[in-house]
């Protein structure tokens, strides 16, 4: 798994990177905000993980601009020696999915991760039971259909991830690109339709609906 980790602490960055990187995950350790909106624009990570004051751009700013200006929905933990209500209320206005006060213990973060991934379906094979005929296997691109096991492209099972973390809310075609594909290989409007079309004739047509004009609802 790929984690985008911005903070300007060179002591706590170094710390968390091998933390981080012993546990197996791939870090990408960025000190300004620029620099980690712009690495964000371009490319996917699994999750992020924020300082709050951060030179350039804070954290918070960064978490607005995705969120905003981008429909970018990259799971992101808060990591702040903020001890007030205020940064946390604005944290969670602006659409981070948790927050650790420092100081913490890196057992405290490795709890939060596990959670962050369990929510997002991220880098995880376990059932996820759709209905009670239908179960999916993320890692393995696998849906069970009665007792059939149907195959399905990676894009597939990343918009059904996607979907399934995001239930019960209508996602704006602009959003799904934006979350699945990365800049340098966006599809057409017509290539997105037929992955949909696909998904449909496996789950049943009423599980993805089509909110005219605006994108898609999965239920």
């Amino acid at each position: 798994m790929k984690v985008l980790l911005l903070e300007d602490d060179s002591a706590l960055s170094d710390l968390l990177s091998f933390h981080l990187e012993d546990k197996g995950y791939e870090v990408i350790a960025k000190t300004n905000g620029q620099d980690a909106l712009e690495y964000l624009i371009d490319n996917k990570v699994d999750f992020a993980l924020f300082d709050i004051n951060t030179p350039l751009m804070s954290g918070l700013e960064v978490l607005k601009t995705l969120r905003e200006d981008y429909k970018n929905r990259t799971p992101i933990i808060v990591l702040t020696a903020y001890q007030d209500t205020k940064h946390l209320k604005e944290s969670f206005e602006n659409g981070v999915d948790d927050y650790i006060k420092k100081p913490f213990d890196l057992e405290e973060l490795d709890q939060r991760i596990m959670k962050l991934c369990k929510v997002f379906f991220i880098n995880q094979d376990e059932e996820l039971k759709l209905c009670e005929n239908i179960s999916f296997f993320p890692n393995s691109c696998e849906l069970k259909i009665d007792n059939s096991i149907k195959k399905i492209a990676l894009k597939e099972r990343d918009i059904l991830k996607y979907f399934c973390a995001h239930k019960n809310r209508v996602i704006s075609s602009e959003e799904l690109l934006q979350n699945v594909w990365t800049y340098e290989d966006m599809p057409t409007d017509a290539t997105i339709r037929v992955y949909i079309k696909n998904l449909r004739e496996l789950l049943g047509k009423d599980r993805i609906k089509t909110i005219r004009s605006i994108g898609y609802k999965f239920e």
